[in-house]
């Protein structure tokens, strides 16, 4: 079974070649094997206390203009409709009343799946598509949302980043850190902290107050030494660390610059001119010049080291994540960062690139080159978050907290 979203408004003329096809589809594979489910706006006008279905009529009237007919309308509304409305709806829309569903605003969008079932949304799709309904098990679910409501504890991480007013920019990891809040039943508080103004005037207050860090992955120099300097805050000070993509990239070069003297460190993504080039390209990748050409894109397999955290995490020697970077971990510099304590936890199958690290000794310091944020879960976190936000709920229990967090 595959779900399909058509983004956009109806009328736009950017969905039109989508909204043809899927109307072409239902004709290839038969009414029994397409469920077409309109999304519509029923706004509340807070001065006279209605609901406005007219938005929703007109946009189902569009559809059908160019030969497609919604099966089941799904509101979406600040209050709930009621009966009557969902009538009124059915009526001028063409589908029977109970197919008219509601998505009234929750408090957290894992409240979904539930108000859909108790709505009936499941039911109507399985027999629209003709296949057998049997009453689902939710239990597990609402006890995961009730671990969400009421925590036993809680956890402050500093999420280090550029994009501190673009929270959408982190959409993926925020989610990945409430699903390993819940697997540890704690809360995750996020403390945004802008890597453009931090500096070592200021990076003891922004970031003591925080019982872990994470570096953000991105592209480019903005904010990279207020990256650099977290890594070095969290490595010195033993703040639980987790670095993402570049996140991982910074750590090695604080690593470098802080611990095995390579004054200058830096990766020619950001210096071309460095004098250690700890991050850079691969040779295989010079002279490529087409676009994206030197862009690992997709799942890679990684093999992971025993008797470190990152297997002990996973449960595993060998996994496969996501990736989405140019850069690379040098291997003329491996043998210089091993010789110090920088244990590479996780590398190819062919043992060429650099996927994870840690440090031995530190309460929990790992940087992964992929994005454990793409596949984490509600009832099933990502094992590397999973075990930070444990590591950082860990120091909170201890006390090991005493400033208060700043403001960004």
């Amino acid at each position: 079974m595959i779900i399909t979203e058509i983004g956009g408004t109806v009328g736009d003329i950017e969905s039109l070649p989508f909204l043809e096809a899927i109307r072409q589809y239902r004709l290839d594979v038969g009414r029994e094997n397409c469920a077409y489910l309109h999304l519509t706006l029923v706004p509340y006008i807070k001065a006279s206390g209605e609901l406005k279905t007219k938005p929703t009529q007109h946009s189902v009237n569009k559809l059908r203009e160019i030969g497609i007919q919604a099966d089941v309308i799904i509101c979406r509304s600040e209050q709930p409709l009621g009966r009557e409305l969902k009538d009124k709806i059915g009526l001028f829309c063409n589908v029977p009343a109970e197919a008219v569903v509601e998505a009234v605003d929750v408090e957290s969008i894992y409240e979904i799946p539930l108000r859909f079932h108790n709505d009936g949304l499941d039911e109507i799709v399985a027999h629209l598509l003709g296949v057998g309904f049997h009453k689902p098990d939710l239990s597990a679910w609402r006890a995961m949302l009730e671990r969400m409501r009421q925590p036993r504890g809680g956890v402050r991480i500093a999420m280090c980043g550029k994009y501190v007013d673009l929270h959408d920019a982190y959409k993926s990891i925020i989610e990945s850190l409430l699903h390993a809040g819940v697997a540890n039943d704690v809360r995750v508080t996020l403390d945004w902290v802008d890597t453009e103004a931090l500096d070592a005037g200021n990076l003891a207050g922004r970031l003591d107050g925080c019982h872990g860090i994470l570096v953000c992955p991105g592209f480019g120099d903005r904010g990279i030494e207020g990256k650099v300097l977290a890594a070095n805050h969290a490595r010195v000070n033993g703040v639980p660390y987790f670095g993402i993509c570049l996140g991982m990239q910074v750590a090695v070069i604080e690593f470098a610059r802080g611990v095995c003297g390579l004054k200058g460190a830096h990766s020619t993504e950001f210096d071309a001119r460095t004098p250690h080039p700890v991050i850079d390209f691969m040779p295989d990748q010079r002279g490529i010049t087409a676009k994206g050409g030197t862009m690992r894109l997709g799942a890679y397999p990684c093999e992971l080291a025993p008797g470190t955290r990152s297997r002990a995490a996973y449960g595993s020697d060998r996994i496969s994540e996501r990736h989405r970077h140019r850069y690379e971990v040098n291997n003329e510099y491996l043998g210089r960062l091993e010789a110090k304590g920088l244990v590479v936890s996780g590398r190819s199958p062919d043992g060429a690139l650099v996927e994870m690290v840690e440090l031995p000794g530190h309460p929990w310091f790992v940087g992964c080159q992929f994005h454990p944020e793409f596949t984490s879960r509600p009832m099933r976190p990502h094992p590397l978050f999973a075990e930070f936000v444990k590591a950082a709920a860990a120091r909170a229990a201890a006390g090991a907290v005493t400033v208060p967090p700043q403001p960004s």
